[in-house]
């Protein structure tokens, strides 16, 4: 074979694989689909013990807005988890420690808030590894759970989880708190739309990535929020307490 036809021959496999790559890459991304994630992929949607919601956090901290959300949540006795950026938790290492102190569950939502697809496997592996060391050096102990910003996982942030020793985290409610719209009651209404025992909600404790002053109607939502789970019967909580329920038939 020639010099010029072993290029050609090279660049035409180039082409086709590309796709192939990309393809793979992408793949995991079909979870962002609220719908089709809570059907076929209970575990991932973070779908647990039918008597219990779990209370999720992201983008913080933030000690503009968290303290907040932990004086709302210590007059009701209650813990939740914390999704954390690694670049907010070194501006505040003190309230990471505070809220882990307070019993708060730690968990990662990556060094830095920009969505994985754009993502590398090598660099999705330094951003989680930056962010799990960062935080567990602050709390003493290393987080269990993940949730990927926008909620948009790759085949690297899958294989980055596994070698870390992480779990993928999404939610099976939201309250779309980050949206300029957005106010407390809509915020409230927004999750209970969706919101089932065995259920994980998904809510922000910070603005860094939303409108300015979104945490607010975050925490206004909040209180009715947790009442309406009390009169529905569910217990609320952490994700280490939430379990795993697994419907028959489903397998990731």
């Amino acid at each position: 074979m020639t010099p010029g036809r072993a290029a050609r021959t090279i660049l035409r496999a180039g082409a086709v694989a590309l796709p192939v790559l990309a393809v793979t890459h992408a793949a995991p991304a079909v979870s962002a689909f609220g719908s089709l994630r809570n059907r076929l992929m209970p575990r991932l949607a973070g779908q647990g013990r039918l008597d219990h919601v779990a209370l999720t956090f992201d983008d913080g901290p933030d000690h503009l807005s968290t303290p907040h959300f932990l004086r709302l949540l210590d007059t009701r006795e209650l813990r939740a988890t914390f999704f954390l950026l690694g670049s907010m938790a070194v501006r505040s290492p003190g309230l990471v420690r505070e809220m882990s102190a307070a019993g708060h569950e730690i968990a990662l939502h990556g060094w830095a808030h920009r969505p994985l697809l754009w993502r590398g496997p090598r660099a999705t592996y330094d951003d989680l590894a930056r962010a799990r060391d960062t935080v567990a050096g602050l709390t003493s102990t290393p987080p269990r759970f993940f949730r990927p910003p926008y909620g948009v996982m790759t085949t690297g942030a899958h294989l980055a989880c596994r070698r870390l020793g992480l779990t993928p985290v999404l939610w099976t409610a939201w309250g779309e708190d980050w949206r300029k719209r957005a106010t407390p009651r809509i915020v409230h209404d927004t999750v209970v739309a969706d919101l089932r025992g065995g259920g994980t909600i998904l809510l922000h404790d910070s603005d860094c990535t939303s409108t300015t002053g979104s945490w607010r109607n975050t925490l206004g939502a909040l209180p009715r929020l947790l009442d309406t789970c009390r009169e529905s019967g569910w217990a609320v909580g952490p994700l280490r307490d939430h379990g795993r329920h697994v419907p028959e038939g489903c397998g990731l």
